[in-house]
């Protein structure tokens, strides 16, 4: 079981501090172990004690308390922090910490705090756009701090633009990258493709399949949370675009083609994990078909087989396919990592009932181009990325 990390979070008076509950218990539920500082303003929005309850550990709000323990309270917790998160941050803290002021318990842990800190801003919008307020961010952001931007939509007070704290899942997901044990992707760059395509048929039909992008969703943010340059080139997918990803949508065969070849050559690996539309009407109609009373049939014609062409372009990438198979999927899959000029393939059974498409799980097996051959158990999605990368990595 991996060590326990632990995170201070900083809740300054906002409207949106109630937020930080649920921040708060995201991350509890990831296994961190969670120390609250609250200013002063902030007990007039939340109390102490509903953090208490949420963190398990005792809220700190008055630098001159009487300790639990003989320590210097902001020293021992900017210690004990892996990691400290300021959310929501007011223009008042970063107003403070931008100019060297420590008058708070949270100001003086901040600057006594040699981990990563990271803001998270949450203010009325003609605040945020303030050019104090925007100086003072460059100002620390240039000295190492990090900051996690607002998002634009309608404010408390009534105002519309941007200074809306972050979707607290998102905060999450970000803490939880910034702290993840492995960083040995770190300046390269990883090219994943994920989703189906369509192939229309007219203005309103096409063709399609039922991945549902999940599984090259988590092999991005694995590689995202180890450190890479990630471009994610998605089909039509109903999942959340991935924060800290350059994503490009796309929808048909062509149009992931040319996505996956404008960004090619600066890549260090690649993953195919889109499932393509291998097939494309022959004829497009631009009107859409009306229905008649005789039956109708539909001439297929094949379409481009990125994942070829992509073996043909290779020069020092690492190109990996998926297989997705029915019967015979060792054979098929060793088949196509050669015809193709893969360095490894993952090959999975499409017929397993509560793997592959559509589910959080998957069994797969990895095949190299020199024929060592992995077979995972069932585990999640996320768990085959990361066993997928660690494979990858002992070549390169």
């Amino acid at each position: 079981m991996k060590e326990k990390k632990s995170i201070v979070i900083g809740v300054t008076g906002g409207i949106a501090s109630y937020k930080a509950l649920d921040i708060v218990s995201r991350l509890k539920k990831k296994n961190y172990d969670v120390h609250v500082i609250m200013t002063e303003s902030a007990t007039k929005f939340v109390t102490p004690l509903s953090f208490q309850s949420l963190s398990q550990n005792m809220v700190t709000i008055d630098m001159f308390n009487e300790p639990k323990v003989f320590e210097i309270q902001h020293i021992s917790l900017a210690k004990k922090a892996d990691l400290m998160i300021i959310a929501p941050a007011t223009a008042n803290i970063i107003g403070k910490v931008a100019n060297g002021i420590a008058d708070d318990m949270l100001s003086t842990t901040i600057m006594a705090c040699k981990s990563p800190v990271v803001f998270a801003p949450a203010m009325n919008t003609n605040m945020y756009a303030n050019p104090i307020v925007q100086d003072n961010i460059k100002k620390l952001k240039k000295y190492g701090y990090e900051f996690i931007n607002p998002k634009s939509g309608r404010l408390a007070c009534g105002d519309v633009g941007e200074g809306k704290l972050e979707d607290t899942e998102i905060i999450a997901e970000f803490l939880d990258s910034k702290l993840y044990s492995k960083k040995d992707l770190k300046g390269k760059n990883v090219l994943v493709t994920a989703g189906p395509t369509l192939a229309p048929i007219d203005p309103v039909r096409f063709i399609t399949n039922k991945s549902s992008g999940k599984m090259g969703y988590s092999i991005a943010k694995e590689a995202r949370d180890r450190g890479a340059n990630v471009t994610l080139v998605s089909g039509p997918s109903n999942l959340e675009v991935p924060f800290g990803v350059e994503f490009l949508k796309v929808s048909t065969n062509e149009e992931m083609f040319n996505a996956v070849k404008s960004n090619f050559d600066q890549q260090d690996i690649i993953i195919k994990s889109a499932a393509v539309a291998d097939f494309k009407p022959k004829e497009y109609s631009n009107h859409k078909i009306k229905k008649t009373e005789d039956d109708m049939s539909l001439k297929l014609t094949r379409d481009k087989d990125i994942l070829k062409e992509l073996g043909k372009m290779k020069t020092n990438q690492v190109l990996v396919g998926f297989a997705a198979e029915s019967r015979d999927v060792f054979e098929n899959a060793k088949g196509k990592l050669h015809r193709k000029n893969l360095d490894y393939i993952v090959a999975n059974n499409i017929l397993s009932k509560d793997t592959g498409f559509a589910s959080n799980d998957n069994m797969v097996t990895i095949i190299s181009k020199d024929g060592k051959i992995n077979s995972l158990p069932k585990m999640t999605k996320r768990e085959v990325a990361e066993n997928l990368f660690d494979i990858i990595l002992k070549k390169i």
